[in-house]
C-alpha cells in the first residue's frame, strides 16, 4: 500500500481527503499538521483526534513557529512589507513554511505520494505543488478536491454520506489562522461589493478605551513589548492579544493570484500591521533616504515572490543578506496608541536618531552650515534643469 503524507488542518477540505485517499483511492494516509502558531495545544489535540476519527494511519504536528518568524517573518518586518499597501500577507508566508515542513516529513517517512486540500482557484494550489516539485521531485502529488472539481456542498454531501457530520453554517467561512495573521474567507468574499459581516470576525471588539503601548527593536527585531523583554515571536504573540480585541488590523486585501485572477479575502492582523507600521516609522528616524528608497523597492519584489511562492529562489536570500544589513542601526523604542479600529505611531526614540538637534532643527536653525553655503549648493544642485532650460528655450 502506497503512502501518502496528506497536509491536514481538520477542515472540510482536508477532512474530505482523508476519507477519499483511505477508501476511494485504497492510500496510507499520513496526516501532518503543520503549527505556524496559529493553533493551541489543545486545538492540535482536538485536530489529532480527528485525523484518527477519519481514518489516517499516522498524524504528526510539527511546530515551526519559531522556524517561521527566524526564516520569513522577521524579513517581512525588515521590509514593512504590505502587498498593495495593504496586505501583511499573513496565509502566503506560512503556506510556504508549511509545504516546506510537509516535503521535508514526507522525504522522511520515504512517502510515494503528497497531497492537499487545495483548490483549482486559488494561490494555494500553486505554492503547494512548486515547492513539493522543487523539494521532492518524483513524489506524486494528489489534489482530490481540485482534480475532482468539487464545491463545499459537495465535499459535505460527501462527509455525511460517510458518517461524518458536517453543517452547512460551520462551513459558512473559511478561517486560518496563524502568527502573522488570521484569514476569513466566505460569501462576502467572492463579491467585488460586500465587506464581511460583524460576526464573521474572530476575534470580536471589546477593547473600547485607548491604551498607549512601547516596542522596543534591536537591529530591526521586536525585542520587548510594553518594557517586557521578550523573544520576538511572544511580542507578536502578546501584541495580537492586546491589539486584536480593539478591531485593528482588520481589512480586506484585493489583489492578483498567481493563475491570473483577482481575489478578495479578508483579515485580522494586529500585531503584524502595528510592528510594521512602528518599524517603518523607527527606520524613518534611523536610515538614509537612499536606504530606504532601495528598502521600499527590494521589499516590494520580496513580497511579492514569497506570495507566489518562489522562497526557494536563491534570489531570496540575497535579498534577505541585504535587508539585515539595513538594520544595522534601527534600534530603539516606539510609542504607540491603540484605539478602536485605529492605531497611532506617537513617535521614537533611539540613539540612532538622524532627527538630531545637534545638526539643526527642521524649519528654523542650522549647525552645520551657513546660508550661503545653501546658496551656492541651490545653484549646484539644479545646474543641470538649469542649463536643460537655457539650451532648449523653454
Amino acid at each position: 500500500m502506497k503512502k501518502v503524507v496528506l497536509a491536514f488542518s481538520g477542515g472540510l477540505d482536508t477532512s474530505f481527503c482523508c476519507i477519499y485517499l483511505t477508501q476511494d483511492l485504497g492510500l496510507e494516509v499520513h496526516s501532518v499538521v503543520v503549527n505556524t502558531g496559529g493553533f493551541s495545544d489543545e486545538e492540535l489535540k482536538q485536530i489529532e483526534a480527528r485525523a484518527y476519527a477519519l481514518g489516517v494511519k499516522s498524524h504528526t504536528a510539527i511546530d515551526e513557529t519559531q522556524d517561521y518568524y527566524r526564516e520569513t517573518i522577521k524579513y517581512l518586518i525588515f521590509g514593512n512589507v504590505l502587498k498593495n499597501a495593504t496586505y501583511p500577507l499573513s496565509v502566503s508566508a506560512e503556506r510556504v513554511c508549511q509545504a516546506t515542513a510537509i516535503a521535508n516529513y514526507a522525504k522522511k517517512i520515504g512517502a510515494e505520494c503528497v497531497a492537499h486540500g487545495s483548490t483549482g482557484a486559488g494561490n494555494d494550489q500553486v505554492r503547494f505543488d512548486m515547492i513539493f516539485h522543487t523539494l521532492i521531485p518524483g513524489v506524486e502529488i494528489i489534489t482530490p478536491i481540485r482534480d475532482l472539481q468539487l464545491s463545499r456542498e459537495d465535499e459535505i454531501e460527501y462527509l455525511n454520506k460517510h458518517g461524518v457530520e458536517y453543517s452547512a453554517e460551520k462551513a459558512k467561512y473559511s478561517i486560518n489562522k496563524g502568527l502573522w495573521g488570521t484569514s476569513v474567507g466566505g460569501a462576502e468574499t467572492l463579491t467585488s461589493n460586500q465587506y464581511l459581516p460583524e460576526s464573521a470576525w474572530p476575534t470580536p471588539v471589546t477593547s473600547t478605551e485607548p491604551q498607549q503601548i512601547t516596542i522596543d527593536f534591536v537591529k530591526g527585531e521586536p525585542t520587548a513589548l510594553n518594557g517586557k523583554t521578550l523573544d520576538a515571536v511572544r511580542v507578536i504573540q502578546e501584541l495580537q492579544a492586546l491589539a486584536q480585541p480593539y478591531g485593528i488590523g482588520r481589512d480586506i486585501h484585493v489583489g492578483d493570484t498567481i493563475i491570473g485572477i483577482k481575489g478578495r479575502v479578508g483579515f485580522e492582523a494586529a500585531a503584524s500591521v502595528v510592528l510594521i507600521k512602528a518599524h517603518h516609522a523607527l527606520e524613518k528616524h534611523t536610515l538614509t533616504k537612499w536606504q530606504l528608497s532601495w528598502k521600499d523597492q527590494i521589499a516590494g519584489f520580496y513580497g511579492n515572490y514569497m506570495h507566489e511562492g518562489q522562497m526557494h529562489d536563491p534570489v531570496m536570500r540575497d535579498i534577505e543578506a541585504f535587508l539585515t544589513s539595513t538594520q544595522e542601526a534601527v534600534t530603539g523604542k516606539v510609542i504607540v496608541e491603540l484605539h478602536p479600529y485605529r492605531f497611532i505611531v506617537i513617535g521614537i526614540e533611539s540613539e540612532h536618531d538622524l532627527m538630531s538637534n545637534k545638526f539643526g532643527t527642521y524649519g528654523e536653525m542650522n549647525a552645520g552650515y551657513t546660508g550661503d553655503d545653501v546658496k551656492g549648493f541651490s545653484k549646484i544642485f539644479g545646474n543641470q534643469t538649469i542649463i536643460w532650460h537655457k539650451v532648449n528655450g523653454k
